[in-house]
């Protein structure tokens, strides 16, 4: 059988002003979400670093939130989840 992934959706933005704006409105919707460095991988000419992560099940209502918001963004990418959960901690 072959193993599942742990795949997340990464949002990518041309600024981070249209990252902050998005998870604002993903805030007041009440859908997890948190602000990542954008994977390499998956970059591009980007100049903007910044990323939004969220949960598969969640696409269809981010789709829905920036469809209402008229919010910008560049694209959303599944990926496999790319935060290692054994590295260190300071805070």
């Amino acid at each position: 059988m072959e193993e599942q992934k742990n795949i997340v959706y990464y949002i990518l933005f041309q600024n981070y002003t249209q990252g902050m704006a998005l998870q604002g409105y993903l805030r007041a919707a009440a859908i997890k979400s948190k602000i990542s460095p954008a994977p390499r991988c998956i970059q591009g000419q980007l100049g903007c670093g910044m990323a939004i992560m969220f949960a598969p099940e969640d696409l269809e209502r981010v789709k829905r939130v920036i469809e209402e918001n008229h919010a910008e963004y560049h694209d959303i990418v599944p990926l496999e989840n790319q935060i290692d959960p054994n590295r260190h901690r300071f805070c």
